[in-house]
């Protein structure tokens, strides 16, 4: 697994002006079916995929916070929101919260989350591949494609079902 993940980043680049032009595509004219299709690609890419062979995500970005996961995760760890905030979080050039460091400080080295029943809703619906209006995330998909292996099979097997 970790020569996939060494190797993704080149990889995601020589695609790159590929997939940003099929995209560009996509977003001009959808499919019909493109939430089900993405659904399909999704499910059938992660009955291969291991997150926890991987973690790249949660060892190379940091997901964004919203109130409600500050709220969930604070009352996790019986914690004041502002002292979560305080501890683990910084507000990003976005002003969004965002982690202090990487790799995410409740990922263990089993690859396992510590917080994985209350994580942020950035973290449970990653690589957004299965979201629907799929067609408005390219930006996010290009820089995902980087980072999960499962999001670059996705959109590859993706280019090859939809004809554009």
């Amino acid at each position: 697994m970790q020569e996939i993940i060494d190797n993704l980043p080149k990889q995601a680049k020589d695609k790159h002006n590929e997939n940003r032009n099929f995209f560009k595509k996509l977003k001009k004219k959808p499919p019909k079916q493109l939430d089900y299709i993405m659904q399909d690609l999704h499910e059938e890419e992660f009955k291969r995929t291991d997150c926890l062979q991987c973690a790249n995500c949660c060892k190379t970005t940091g997901p964004l916070f919203t109130d409600k996961d500050v709220e969930r995760i604070a009352k996790y760890f019986k914690m004041k929101q502002q002292q979560f905030i305080d501890q683990f979080l910084r507000i990003d050039e976005e002003n969004d919260y965002v982690l202090q460091s990487v790799p995410c400080t409740f990922l263990g080295a089993d690859n396992y989350c510590s917080i994985y029943d209350v994580r942020p809703k950035a973290c449970r619906e990653f690589p957004h591949t299965d979201r629907k209006k799929f067609q408005q995330i390219s930006n996010l998909t290009l820089k995902n494609v980087a980072i999960c292996p499962a999001a670059y099979n996705i959109v590859e097997a993706m280019k090859k079902q939809i004809k554009l």
